[in-house]
């Protein structure tokens, strides 16, 4: 196995399924994925995820569609939104741009359709006319998730418009939470390393990436970079439902760890850098 950044042969990681690069820092997980799959949604309340993350979510949403109105080109009018999920982002986004969502996981796609947004059962590129093109196109938690990135990024820049704008918004590997939970698997207490690359549940991330390793490999694939910032990943709205949401969770255990969270690791948040990282590229 070989890096997709710098293809650098990969060193074994903390775990089976993960690996690392140890000349450019990208880390790839062996996770399978299993949308539309009954016995791996069963493992999740939809509900209890879709309330942990709502306000969040509502909120660095607005902060990106304002980045994107801000250094997307000039008359810049069509957003595709892949990956759409819930909608909060194409409801976010419809003040500014005309949108469009694609979505895989039909059960999610089918409430957001239900609500009138503008979404589509599948997966990009395929779910797109032949002819379709696009001002801008976004991954909001998106990216991290598909095998082949390289293949997404080439058909990225196919379906944006010239000059259009790529958006990604992604886990970052600099991350403090992401760090705690390696020195934690280090000692034999895997739980949140696993979370975080959300094994078990439908879409695994299979990609974790920091600015500089993903710009290198976006870049390779024909955009410049505009803009790189930090948002929020966690906020104390809606963390116990985060606790809670995935499989049979002790509630002494999940009591324990939203103390930890609450009382100490957001307070440290502010001094440290984001879990969460936002770049936005121009299509060259």
């Amino acid at each position: 196995m070989t890096c997709i950044v710098c293809q650098t042969p990969l060193s074994a990681g903390l775990s089976g399924w993960h690996h690392t690069c140890p000349s450019c820092a990208y880390e790839s997980a062996a996770l399978a994925v299993a949308i539309n799959h009954a016995a791996e949604h069963a493992e999740i309340d939809e509900d209890t995820r879709e309330t942990s993350l709502k306000a969040l979510r509502q909120q660095n949403f607005r902060t990106i569609v304002a980045l994107t109105r801000q250094y997307a080109a000039p008359g810049a009018r069509t957003l595709l939104d892949v990956g759409s999920a819930h909608g909060w982002f194409l409801e976010a986004a419809a003040g500014a741009f005309e949108v469009q969502g694609i979505e895989p996981d039909e059960a999610v796609a089918a409430k957001a359709s239900a609500r009138g947004l503008p979404v589509r059962i599948g997966y990009f590129p395929q779910a797109l006319k032949a002819e379709e093109r696009f001002d801008v196109i976004v991954f909001n938690d998106v990216i991290e998730h598909i095998p082949d990135i390289r293949a997404a990024l080439r058909d990225c820049h196919n379906r944006l418009a010239p000059g259009g704008t790529l958006v990604l918004n992604l886990p970052s590997s600099r991350g403090l939470f992401y760090r705690l939970s390696k020195l934690f698997a280090r000692v034999g207490l895997r739980g949140p390393f696993e979370r975080l690359w959300q094994k078990g549940m439908p879409s695994p991330h299979v990609h974790y990436f920091n600015p500089d390793n993903l710009t290198r490999l976006v870049g390779s694939e024909g955009f410049d970079l505009l803009h790189s910032t930090e948002i929020d990943a966690v906020t104390a709205n809606g963390l116990w439902q985060r606790l809670t949401m995935f499989g049979q969770v002790h509630p002494l255990k999940a009591a324990v760890q939203w103390l930890g969270i609450r009382c100490v690791l957001l307070p440290l948040t502010k001094l440290f850098t984001s879990d969460i990282i936002v770049c936005l590229y121009r299509k060259r």
